[in-house]
């Protein structure tokens, strides 16, 4: 009996890319590459370059676009790479980085895994105590930023080896001064594919934010999975809505499209906007789209028939994806937003793949090289339960190295992995979303999924978004409340929340009935995600106060209610 060979990453690649519309064949034959070194940058991006170069990046904006090939970056990133070292940054030290999207974002990540340097994207909004925490728990040697940025540097009393993008510093280096390095580099050595690449501060929806160590291995060899998700194939042209500093950045502008050889395609507009989203789809020919629940919520107020995209793939993920978006889309452009799901801690885990049927509201099936248990409180495999990934000898290659706690690493060990969120599984296994274990709450006994909840909301048209949290009630423990963003145009009175209500109650069964509607601005966190943590402690407050909020209906406020 023969072992089969591990694979090489060349060979995992083009394994998915030939079974990308085949789940069955995918998920019973993929194999992950183990290689005892491996540097992405070094080993993958540049090899790309010399042999199959072609678009790379392309950031369009108010300003003039620019496009640059794989080898374009590649030589970029060598003469940076070599700047960095004489600045002091070298393997396993620590630098900052702080850009909007712009192209010495892509240089630079490029330059540090060259050096093997560990990486802490950081977005240009965070505040003063935002950024102390991530320079002093970070351990940050170095900072790259634009220049804009510096005096938020200097207020925090950073006095570390800094370097600037898009203009000069007193005190600080200049990035355009590294186009005079050589573009030959030398990396001294080979990197251990276990050696730590990116260090992430999670967006703290709950409490502070937890920081998540991954190596040169766990996101760009894991991101496989994502890009079999995204169904992304070589010479694509991909888009996708995030910020820089979060980990979807690095899911969807940098390995995945990457690994497939496909374009990233960049709007680096001061905001979002719809029409001008809609408009670079078309204009840009675009192939491939990707954007959160928040986006797509957004793009749907528009009349989508009048934008003739050329999408092969439309992706949603950061949050659920709510039926009606999926329908809106469909209707309009006949195409199905295909769900996924996964975290900071590690690749796409869990995605509606193309080529195959898609349950409304459901995330969709486990991914090649994943392995899902549900699991109640005492650990035991549950119909509904904690979505926790299978460890041992079925461990995936994009789960994190750890949570990093001071110098020491906490590491994944044990028989599973637990996310925190809770989902079901049905006899297909296709898996749906339930919510964060700290959302899900019980009323009269009953137990209640804020997503299902709020994703009955949005169908009515008043309704932008919505948030679902518990209000403390003495018969029933709670009853459920919605916090809800309004549409366009929607006015905040008691006519719009009857009818909202009137919605909400045929819908829902009645143990999931919504007996007090709010309209309000949704606090979110500075990746856009809601914190409803925020929403269950103002509501808690208000009952104990025996207060409404400002824009307050109940249901005993209407006749019949």
């Amino acid at each position: 009996m023969t072992s089969t060979p591990t694979p090489t990453l060349l060979s995992a690649r083009d394994f998915l890319l030939a079974h990308r519309t085949d789940y069955a064949a995918a998920r019973a034959g993929f194999r992950w590459p183990a290689p005892e070194h491996f540097n992405f940058a070094l080993d993958w991006f540049d090899v790309v370059a010399r042999e199959r170069d072609r678009e790379a990046l392309r950031i369009v904006g108010p300003a003039p676009t620019i496009s640059r090939t794989y080898a374009d970056l590649a030589a970029a990133s060598n003469r940076l790479a070599n700047s960095l070292r004489v600045a002091g940054l070298g393997r396993g030290g620590t630098a900052l980085l702080m850009l909007g999207n712009v192209e010495p974002l892509w240089v630079a990540m490029l330059a540090a895994m060259k050096l093997g340097a560990v990486v802490i994207p950081a977005t240009t909004l965070l505040s003063a105590d935002d950024l102390r925490d991530r320079l002093s728990r970070g351990g940050v040697k170095l900072v790259i930023a634009g220049v804009e940025h510096a005096p938020l540097f200097e207020a925090v009393g950073y006095r570390g080896a800094r370097m600037s993008v898009g203009g000069r510093v007193r005190g600080w280096l200049a990035l355009e001064d590294s186009a005079d390095a050589s573009a030959i580099f030398d990396p001294r050595g080979p990197t251990r594919a276990s050696d730590p690449m990116l260090l992430y501060f999670t967006s703290g929806t709950t409490a502070l934010p937890k920081l998540v160590l991954h190596s040169h291995a766990s996101y760009p060899i894991g991101h496989l999975s994502t890009m079999y998700w995204l169904g992304l194939q070589p010479g694509d042209v991909h888009l996708n809505i995030s910020s820089p500093g979060w980990a979807k950045h690095a899911w969807s502008c940098v390995f995945a499209p990457w690994l497939a050889e496909a374009t990233v395609l960049v709007l680096n507009h001061p905001r979002f906007d719809a029409v001008t989203t809609l408009d670079a789809l078309v204009e840009q020919r675009v192939t491939s789209f990707c954007a959160p629940p928040t986006v797509w919520r957004m793009l749907i107020q528009q009349d989508l028939k009048a934008w003739k995209a050329g999408l092969r793939e439309a992706v949603g993920a950061g949050e659920p994806l709510n039926p009606e978006v999926i329908d809106q889309v469909r209707a309009a452009w006949g195409l199905t937003v295909r769900d996924g799901y996964g975290q900071t801690e590690t690749t796409a885990q869990i995605g509606n793949t193309p080529g195959q049927p898609v349950t409304a509201g459901a995330m969709g099936r486990a991914l090649p090289g994943y392995r899902i248990a549900l699991l109640d409180p005492r650990g035991e495999e549950a119909e509904e339960g904690e979505i926790s990934l299978v460890l041992g000898a079925d461990r995936p290659a994009g789960l994190m190295l750890g949570y990093r706690v001071d110098a020491a690493i906490l590491p994944c060990d044990g028989p599973a992995y637990r996310t925190g969120d809770v989902a079901t599984r049905d006899e297909q296994g296709v898996f749906t979303y339930v919510g964060r274990a700290d959302d899900v709450f019980k009323a009269s006994d009953y137990r209640i999924s804020p997503f299902e909840l709020e994703s009955v909301l949005i169908e009515h048209a008043a309704v932008a978004e919505a948030a679902v949290v518990p209000s403390p009630d003495p018969t029933r423990l709670a009853e459920p409340k919605a916090f809800v963003a309004l549409a366009p145009g929607a006015r905040a009175d008691a006519a719009t929340a009857a009818s909202i209500l009137a919605h909400a109650r045929a819908a829902l069964g009645p143990y999931k009935r919504i007996r007090r509607i709010e309209f309000a601005e949704l606090p979110k966190t500075i990746s856009g995600k809601i914190r409803r943590v925020e929403l269950r402690q103002l509501e808690a407050g208000r009952r104990a106060a025996g207060e409404r909020g400002p824009l307050e209906w109940i249901e005993e406020d209407f006749k019949g209610g």
